[in-house]
């Protein structure tokens, strides 16, 4: 008998894996969490029916979230991650050797545990001696800090159930807050593609924009994800992430990576028309 997981990616629109067996099901305080051994994309991460990540193509989102923002400003020392509970952003953060200190905040600690226990290609750098791990609202725990971080990438769910507050004008201006002078914020921002994604995109483009000074979008193709098309936001209060990328110092570091690299970097700013369309009309 064939198993296949799938996922609505819109009411005319169904996403199927094949699945060898399902490992694990729990319902948390918050949501449920499943995770499947898929026959091509090794083991998956479902929350509440949804995607969260793949073993075969992790490696996409988590560079792009990470490495864009360091390669604009390669001196960050303390970043805050909010989400995350994988671990990937912060497998990739940990690369760097002039970060001291990564502070993650995930609202679900059993999405951590489950992690940590059965998908080790992500979760691996949580133990780190550089990490902090805070198990609690990320809304609330940004609130209370004060030009404190050099960058916040803000890792999570969908705009639905304990992932909504984290796209709340609210939310972006305590981030404001919470960035030193020269901060950054980078978050995932939603496909531009079906259209109750591309209303979630616009609408925290929109938010992001009565916030920061500098507020762009750049993309990457996310096979597992609705429609393969993924946005990411990128707002500062002093960085341009074309103008001030510091191309040969990032790659003077010598970081091997799978997809990110810093000619794709300037190209994932080059956003088709139907999206500027879609955000200026946000």
């Amino acid at each position: 008998m064939e198993l296949w997981f799938t996922e609505q990616h819109s009411d005319n629109v169904r996403f199927s894996i094949r699945i060898d067996r399902h490992i694990e099901s729990v319902q948390s305080d918050f949501q449920k969490i499943d995770v499947f051994q898929t026959t091509e994309f090794g083991k998956m991460l479902v929350i509440d029916g949804y995607i969260m990540l793949t073993e075969k193509d992790e490696f996409i989102y988590h560079e792009m979230i990470t490495h864009v923002p360091m390669a604009v400003n390669p001196n960050i020392k303390k970043v805050l991650v909010i989400g995350a509970g994988d671990g990937g952003t912060v497998r990739e953060l940990t690369r760097y050797n002039n970060i001291e200190k990564i502070d993650m905040v995930e609202i679900d600690k059993k999405v951590v545990d489950i992690c940590k226990d059965l998908i080790p290609q992500t979760s691996c750098k949580l133990n780190d001696k550089k990490v902090n791990l805070f198990f609690e609202d990320g809304l609330k725990f940004v609130k209370t800090k004060k030009s404190e971080y050099d960058l916040i990438i803000v890792d999570s769910t969908d705009p639905v159930g304990p992932g909504l507050e984290l796209f709340s004008k609210e939310f972006y201006e305590n981030c404001f807050n919470a960035l030193t002078s020269d901060g950054i914020l980078v978050n995932q921002h939603e496909s531009p593609y079906y259209t109750n994604d591309a209303m979630a995109m616009q609408k925290a483009h929109k938010k992001i924009k009565t916030v920061f000074p500098i507020a762009k979008v750049y993309q990457a193709h996310i096979p597992t994800y609705g429609s393969g098309h993924w946005l990411f936001g990128f707002a500062s209060k002093k960085y341009d992430p074309i103008i001030d990328l510091h191309e040969d110092l990032w790659n003077s570091i010598g970081l091997i990576t799978n997809y990110y690299n810093t000619k794709l970097h300037k190209g994932s700013f080059a956003i088709p028309n139907y999206v500027k369309t879609l955000l200026g009309n946000a």
